[in-house]
């Protein structure tokens, strides 16, 4: 392989399997379920206590449906993440539960949930009878809360349920246990990135900050960009390959100016540019075929067409005998006497006297008999070689005879220009197949896609000297994609949001906002632990990006400190699952059933991974007495101000 041309992986994701039954109890306490819920993939698990506490989470499947269709992967039913497979084919049908990180769709969810408990294989009968730890969003709308809370008390009934932010959960997966540290969290995920606070290890909400950029929305710049650059191939480059593009090839640029000014360099372009090959055939258009392999695939064709035309026979054969059946049964029954079946089975057959019905036996009964000659005809045929049957389409031209036919008269002054009129007289020397009446199924066509045609023009003659068509430019270098600033541009945008057009402010400047809110000593404090996790922090550059912005905007001298996540992507569900085991007969940290039926769905227990629960304030309405009074009150005053006017 040449250098830095790198082929499409295209990845397709195979069905998960079942897993056999899961973990019941440890000791009195059922294990707890691990969801992290994320808007780009969902990862299930369970918190096994012990020393090792399992491997990574069981399950990892992309968080969209889709609709099946009747008889489609051997199901009408709705699939889920990995059983979809490819999702290219499928794009236009998705549907994803989320909007941008915040589930709204119950029923989407609920399959979602559905795949999750099937094939972690959950044992209870009727219930999933497991404490689940499941991820939701920063701030999260109380509606959103409502819906999921609602969602596993009502239809799966769950004991009890603990809510937690997968940022936070990451956070403290990377600190030492029980650790009351403060710092600053970015996390950038496939729909937004947030700038999140920490004070005394809990989560300062009221200075977290949103920015509505994530992976999802680098990954359409970039499809914009290639599709710009070739128009060609359009349709090749599609979502999926641009993650890919986007995991694999891209990186942060520390300073992007500068980056930009090195990619003019034709030898930095060259050594660091990425050439993606798309798929491509490497058929020619030309024919190399000599004329015994032209003869063969003719023979071929021809032998196809004839089984093809022998089916059809088969098959209206097959039909007719059963519609003659039908309308010898109808005699019989006039014959036998039965007059009232009689008229109706000719009503039935839409047919007015028993002399037309006659005649459509006498009509069937040909067409039988002649088709089932056919059939043995064309048996007989078979067995013949095609060489000898084959179609000649015409003769030589010495065969054909011509008729001259010189028109006198006005002309016969004038340089002699005749009229002729050829009667070509063609001959075959053996019959062809019927193919008037072919209908091929759709599955015959698709077979026949790839046929020359059967009847070809060209008189059969000396055979030509075979030509190689060799293309006029490489094939492979056509389908390559040149990925060079693109690089660096798509991520890039996470830091310029006006890259594509978006009036937000970047990570950096977001950053400096936060920090502005806060005395000097707590920002010092905060930038000792500025910490990144997420899926879209994993590219390369991220912490070196992330400390020269740091350093740009801190004063002199001063001290600072970046950390990656160990696995920015599954740190989330790791810590989680820590949690839990640490908490797991910890009471005031799950919600219940019963408090659920008391204080609603929106309701939730805080602890040091959660949001700041905020509740409905409801007006407070006054009392029917209270309001007598006032319009009493005001009654009054108006009868007092109208006698002093008077």
């Amino acid at each position: 392989m040449a250098a830095n041309v790198f082929p499409f992986r295209d990845a397709r994701s195979a069905p998960d399997p079942v897993l056999e039954a899961g973990p019941v109890a440890h000791g009195l306490l059922p294990v707890p379920l691990v969801l992290d819920n994320g808007s780009f993939q969902v990862r299930a698990g369970w918190a096994c206590p012990g020393q090792d506490p399992g491997p990574e989470p069981r399950l990892q499947f992309r968080a969209v449906c889709a609709r099946g269709r009747g008889g489609a992967r051997g199901g009408s039913g709705p699939q889920v993440g990995n059983a979809l497979g490819s999702l290219e084919p499928l794009r236009w049908m998705l549907r994803s539960p989320f909007d941008r990180n915040v589930p709204v769709n119950l029923e989407l969810q609920e399959l979602l949930l559905d795949y999750s408990f099937q094939h972690l294989g959950v044992s209870s009968q009727g219930c999933v009878d497991h404490p689940i730890v499941l991820t939701e969003a920063v701030c999260n709308p109380l509606y959103s809360r409502q819906m999921m809370s609602e969602l596993l008390f009502e239809c799966y009934g769950i004991p009890k349920v603990a809510y937690g932010i997968d940022s936070l959960f990451s956070f403290y997966h990377n600190k030492p246990k029980n650790s009351m540290c403060s710092g600053l969290i970015i996390s950038s995920g496939y729909q937004c990135t947030h700038v999140l606070p920490i004070l005394e290890g809990r989560l300062d909400a009221k200075n977290c900050k949103r920015i509505n950029l994530g992976g999802s929305q680098a990954a359409g710049y970039l499809q914009r960009l290639l599709q710009l650059k070739y128009p060609g191939h359009l349709a090749a480059i599609t979502l999926s390959r641009m993650e890919e593009i986007l995991h694999e090839h891209s990186y942060i640029a520390e300073d992007y100016v500068e980056e930009l000014h090195k990619w003019r360099c034709p030898d930095y372009y060259e050594n660091n540019v990425h050439k993606m090959q798309l798929p491509f055939s490497s058929k020619l258009l030309g024919s190399t075929l000599t004329s015994e392999e032209k003869q063969e695939r003719r023979q071929q064709q021809l032998r196809r067409l004839q089984e093809l035309n022998a089916r059809r026979r088969e098959e209206k054969l097959q039909l007719d005998q059963e519609r003659l059946d039908r309308l010898l049964y109808v005699q019989e029954l006039l014959e036998d006497g039965q007059m009232d079946q009689f008229h109706k089975a000719l009503i039935e057959l839409n047919m007015d006297s028993p002399e037309e019905l006659q005649s459509y036996i006498q009509k069937l009964s040909s067409a039988v008999e002649q088709a089932k000659q056919k059939i043995l005809q064309a048996e007989v045929n078979l067995e013949v070689d095609v060489v000898d049957s084959k179609p000649e389409l015409k003769k030589p031209l010495e065969t054909q005879s011509f008729t001259i036919i010189s028109i006198p008269g006005e002309f016969e002054g004038v340089s002699q220009r005749p009229t002729t009129q050829c009667q070509a007289q063609y001959t075959r020397d053996a019959e062809t197949p019927d193919l008037e009446q072919l209908e091929p199924s759709l599955e015959d066509v698709e077979s026949m896609n790839d046929f020359d045609p059967l009847f070809s023009e060209e008189t059969p003659g000396v055979e030509k000297p075979v030509t190689t068509v060799q293309p006029v430019f490489n094939l492979a270098a056509y389908h390559q994609l040149f990925v060079g600033t693109e690089r660096i541009r798509a991520p890039e945008i996470i830091f310029q949001p006006s890259l594509i057009g978006e009036e937000q402010a970047g990570i950096a400047e977001t950053l400096q906002y936060i920090l502005d809110r806060y005395p000097k000593d707590v920002q010092e404090t905060l930038v000792q632990n500025v910490f990144l996790t997420g899926g879209n922090t994993m590219y390369p550059g991220m912490k070196a990006r992330m400390e020269k912005e740091l350093l740009e905007m801190r004063p002199f001298q001063s001290s600072f400190q970046v950390q990656l996540a160990s696995n920015p992507v599954l740190d989330a569900w790791y810590g989680a699952r820590d949690w839990a085991l640490d908490h797991l007969d910890d009471n005031e940290v799950w919600i219940t059933r019963k408090e659920y039926e008391e204080k609603g769905g929106e309701y939730l227990k805080e602890h040091r991974a959660s949001n700041i629960y905020v509740p409905i304030r409801l007006p407070k309405q006054a009392s029917r007495s209270s309001d007598a009074q006032a319009s009493s009150k005001g009654s009054a005053a108006g009868g007092g101000g109208a006698g002093e006017q008077a």
